[in-house]
């Protein structure tokens, strides 16, 4: 079975988190939540959330890929975690799925894990001088895949960055199946 893990630090935004959990797993991809320090993360927008696991209690070779909400202050809260940074360089490095959306592309993968160095990304408005700074290549698409890394610029761009990491990680007749279910493609 496919997996994929996502993680939510206290400030995540809802919409970022919730619409990849919940569209992954219409797919038939196992989703596993973890938390950074404790069992109930509070979103950006003050709702809160049971997680799985604790990020230190996952095993990090059991999932094909990792993926990153953004939200203030969420998203700082990732950069600033050593273990967030180890195993995201770790699953780039592997050269599985990597998929961050809004501030997560520059705050995260830019700036702290330092690797969009010549591949294509987009972020939430504001965060472009992170993923330049890095000497990542700012694209102006709403979702964007390069390579294996996926990111998308905002919430309102969730339900296609969930699609995208389904068609990475399972194919694009899962993809467009899922779609279909929710009325999002014909």
């Amino acid at each position: 079975m496919v997996k994929a893990l996502i993680i939510l630090a206290e400030g995540f935004e809802e919409i970022e988190a919730i619409t990849p959990i919940d569209l992954l797993r219409r797919a038939g991809i196992e989703v596993t939540i973890a938390g950074i320090g404790k069992k109930t993360i509070k979103g950006s927008r003050g709702i809160s959330f049971g997680v799985d696991s604790l990020l230190e209690e996952v095993k990090e070779e059991e999932f094909d890929a990792i993926i990153l909400p953004g939200g203030m202050p969420g998203t700082k809260n990732l950069a600033a975690n050593q273990t967030v940074i180890e195993l995201v360089k770790k699953y780039f490095k592997a050269g599985k799925c990597v998929a961050a959306i809004c501030a997560a592309p520059g705050f995260v993968l830019a700036d702290a894990c330092k690797i969009v160095k010549g591949i294509k990304c987009c972020g939430y408005p504001g965060t472009d001088k992170l993923i330049e700074q890095n000497e990542g290549i700012l694209v102006q698409d709403d979702v964007f895949q390069d390579g294996k890394v996926i990111t998308a610029r905002g919430p309102g761009f969730a339900i296609p960055f969930a699609l995208k990491i389904i068609n990475e990680l399972v194919g694009k007749e899962e993809m467009e199946k899922v779609g279909k279910a929710i009325l999002i493609m014909k």
